[in-house]
């Protein structure tokens, strides 16, 4: 099928190779015109034939909100647009129903796989009507893992990106519960070597994972992160994962602490808060602040 693409960085680029690579025709804008295949948004909608199907791949809030205006635009009844950035589920309900004026469906995805999607695939949650999720399906089959995981209709127009929220809370909370078992290893002086007990705990443990082994990864290359300042940023999921907590009444200690466990890096060179942010190099190409 023929699809869209607007944003080609980091995770869109690499979208866009995979898709191709399946089979597909994509159409990528970006406003790095060495990135582009078109040189405007109105260009990319005239190349497509309808039923047209759009993937916004862009900065979450303001841009986002422009990119969606504009496509309002140019599309025709019967056309689709797909959100894959890290938008605020609060913000789903707004794109749909201004696009559903125009008789133009829309589909919210949370994507996750960072760097790595490219060759390991992307697992993708999705919002939205089974006819606009049907005539995108095509697309979500050419970018999830091989196999039967890794791609869910979550519910409704939201659930894609409320499901993405959870699901980067949760690895807040595990890539703190592993730097502040890497800083006490650090600390005592009868641990002779930190690293390979941490890669000793890739088989056979119960807190085996890909987030240990791409630590395992960041200590082969930096055995004590002598290299990386304790600094990391939030991209803003986790605070909205705990403010659903808060209007939800449901408690989560873990994934608010390791929320705090950020916000604190910023005030000290925090060892644990270099394990994060060689973490978040590791599986998504995040920028890390050297001393």
């Amino acid at each position: 099928m023929e699809l869209g693409l607007v944003g080609l960085g980091r995770m869109g680029g690499n979208m866009r190779e995979r898709i191709r690579r399946a089979g597909h025709t994509v159409v990528g804008y970006d406003r790095n015109p060495d990135l582009a295949d078109v040189h405007s948004l109105e260009e990319l909608v005239g190349k497509l034939r309808a039923p047209r199907v759009v993937w916004v791949m862009v900065p979450a809030g303001e841009p986002t909100r422009t990119t969606i205006d504009e496509l309002a635009e140019l599309l025709e009844p019967g056309d689709v647009v797909v959100d894959g950035g890290n938008s605020r589920w609060t913000d789903d309900e707004k794109h749909a129903g201004k696009l559903a004026e125009k008789g133009i469906g829309f589909v919210d995805c949370g994507v996750s796989g960072g760097v790595w999607g490219l060759e390991n695939g992307y697992a993708l949650m999705y919002g939205g009507d089974p006819e606009h999720i049907a005539k995108v399906q095509p697309i979500f089959d050419a970018l999830k893992p091989e196999g039967d995981f890794g791609a869910v209709h979550a519910g409704r127009v939201g659930a894609g990106h409320f499901a993405k929220m959870v699901h980067n809370g949760i690895e807040y909370a595990m890539m703190q519960a592993y730097a502040e078992g890497w800083e006490l290893l650090e600390k005592v002086d009868f641990v002779d070597n930190v690293r390979e007990v941490f890669r000793s705990w890739q088989d056979g443990t119960v807190i085996r994972s890909w987030l240990l082994d791409l630590a395992v990864n960041a200590l082969d290359q930096d055995e004590h992160l002598e290299k990386l300042r304790g600094y990391a940023e939030d991209s803003g999921e986790g605070r909205w994962t705990v403010q659903a907590a808060i209007d939800n009444a449901v408690p989560m200690p873990a994934i608010t602490a390791a929320l705090f466990a950020r916000f604190s890096s910023r005030q000290e060179d925090s060892p644990q808060m270099k394990m994060v942010a060689a973490l978040r190099n590791q599986f998504g190409g995040h920028a890390v602040a050297k001393k």
